[in-house]
């Protein structure tokens, strides 16, 4: 085979590198949103399609001047969803999960800058179409005990997009 001819091969094996049903599980989450938190608008987040549909990533900024973000991408090697977050407090987490029973499932764990080391488990779900709620529990001590660390719903506003 020509080097031409193996250089077009090969651009087609990797047109759309991440276009495999597994890379969509999470699309429910794309859009604008506006966080709730008891029913309380606390937060604005863009979540958006990245590196031409190989990530989701999260833009989050609370009123109350909080703000951080996450890469979010499937794994094919651990066949399982990864995300990366940090804030800009300087704390960062890093989970691990599936789409399991039509909801999004992470675990992992959050480091702070100053090197407390947090458990966390994390449920995303969606509600509906324009509803999905973010669920996270956290542990301090090694996972013997779990207290609810955060209960979220994202409401979809009204300029967001609906997909990649």
């Amino acid at each position: 085979m020509s080097s031409d001819a193996a250089r077009s091969a090969e651009g087609a094996v990797n047109a759309a590198p991440c276009a495999a049903s597994e890379y969509r599980q999470f699309d429910f989450w794309l859009g604008a949103w506006d966080v709730r938190s008891d029913g309380v608008s606390i937060a604005l987040s863009r979540i958006e399609p990245g590196r031409d549909g190989c990530t989701i990533d999260e833009h989050y900024a609370q009123s109350d001047g909080y703000r951080g973000g996450s890469v979010n991408f499937y794994d094919t090697v651990l066949r399982k969803w990864r995300q990366t977050w940090v804030d800009a407090a300087g704390s960062v987490g890093e989970f691990a999960g599936t789409f399991v029973e039509g909801a999004m499932r992470f675990e992992g764990e959050t480091h702070t800058r100053e090197g407390r080391r947090i458990l966390r488990r994390m449920t995303l779900t969606p509600e509906s179409a324009d509803r999905v709620r973010q669920y996270s529990e956290a542990s301090t001590d090694e996972g013997r005990t779990w207290r609810p660390h955060y209960d979220f719903l994202y409401v979809r506003t009204a300029e967001a997009p609906r997909g990649p």
